[in-house]
């Protein structure tokens, strides 16, 4: 009897490993315990060399760095790390001391001046040294050439009265601030990555709307304990770009031109560096002659310029022209002016007088009438 022909064998590769003390179920892989200095000892109880880091800062920053500075030095000391401030370089610089024993501290610390640095505030920065806590920047600069887009789609992220913001950091846990050039980022590994890829997608002409409305269901997801496990893509949207084709506006042809005539051949090629230089018969020089002659034509250059500074500081010794005319006809106008009104003034007054002689004899006649009428009464 012939055996039946079995399958390809699968190799066992755990056949030798022998069973270590963390194969426990019990045991949580994925916790962060704190460093304990008792129990976590280094081998040698210190570290053998001293590490450092050192950051820039800009000179808007030395101010407020000088305030805080006790605070930040007092934390950092409860950790065993040394730090320094230099105000004549502009620099913050973190040190390892012999008293140093979590070797890992000393990336911490620099990340937390790389945060001062870049204007987030003191009491935000110090959270950093705890566990739970990572910093990512992201530099936003390199992302869009034009400066004017640039400045509108850094706006966008921000959004009005900073909500945009706030509705990012609602969703992915992390601290984020918009300065410049970067955008800084505190928080947990998946709520960095989150912020990241939002940050970016919206440097690249993605509206930060979307990306928000899609972590908003991927966390109502995650609260689910049936879908937790599961794929989401189809309860995710998918946004698509829509190319909309507009109409382009008509060219308005010059009317002397009208249209222009259709020629098979290209137009002609535009002369290179060499070929001018064929024409001129600069090519044909030596090397000698062509600097001699580049130095002459700065020097004509220099000459010219030099000929119009001239010109524009002697502009301003200038004396100003006399206006001597202007000011006699002005004289002449006040002086007629004056006559005038002493006639209008004299016309009046003579007026008046008219006037109030007129007034007075009228009244003494009307008097007399008034008592020759009580004399024929009586």
């Amino acid at each position: 009897m012939l055996k039946e022909e079995s399958g390809p064998a699968t190799k066992n590769h755990n056949k030798y490993r022998r069973d270590k003390p963390w194969d426990n179920e019990n045991i949580d892989h994925w916790s962060k315990s704190p460093w304990d200095v008792e129990k976590d000892k280094l081998p040698g109880g210190s570290l053998l060399e001293e590490s450092s880091f050192a950051t820039l800062f800009p000179k808007y920053r030395e101010k407020y760095l000088r305030e805080i500075w006790p605070v930040v030095s007092s934390t950092l000391d409860s950790h065993k790390i040394a730090c320094e401030l230099n105000l004549v370089e502009g620099s913050m610089t973190v040190k390892t001391t012999r008293k140093t024993s979590d070797p890992y501290i000393i990336m911490k610390a620099r990340d937390l001046i790389k945060l001062l640095a870049r204007s987030i505030p003191c009491n935000q920065a110090v959270k950093i040294l705890n566990d739970d806590f990572y910093s990512d920047i992201v530099k936003i600069s390199g992302l869009v050439g034009n400066k004017e887009r640039f400045v509108k789609r850094r706006q966008r992220l921000i959004g009005p009265d900073g909500s945009t913001l706030k509705a990012l950091e609602l969703l992915t846990g992390c601290y984020i601030l918009v300065q410049g050039n970067t955008v800084s980022l505190m928080g947990g590994h998946k709520g960095l990555k989150d912020a990241r890829n939002v940050v970016i997608d919206c440097m690249k002409n993605i509206h930060p709307v979307y990306n928000i409305k899609r972590l908003m269901i991927m966390k109502e997801l995650a609260k689910d304990e049936k879908l937790k496990n599961e794929d989401w893509s189809r309860f995710l949207p998918d946004f698509k770009k829509k190319n909309v084709q507009r109409k382009k506006p008509k060219q308005k042809q010059n009317k002397g031109l009208g249209k222009k005539t259709y020629t098979p051949f290209p137009p002609p090629q535009t002369p290179s560096k060499i070929d001018k230089m064929l024409d001129s018969g600069e090519y044909f020089m030596s090397e000698r002659s062509q600097e001699a002659k580049k130095r002459a034509e700065k020097i004509i250059k220099g000459q010219r310029k030099t000929k119009e500074k001239r010109e524009q500081r002697e502009k301003d010794f200038q004396a100003p022209v006399p206006l001597k005319k202007k000011t006699e006809k002005s004289n002449s106008k006040d002086s007629f002016d004056v006559k005038k009104l002493k006639n209008t003034f004299e016309k009046e007054a003579s007026k008046r007088k008219s006037r109030d002689s007129d007034g007075v004899s009228a009244g003494k006649k009307s008097e007399h009438k008034h008592k020759s009428k009580k004399k024929k009464r009586a």
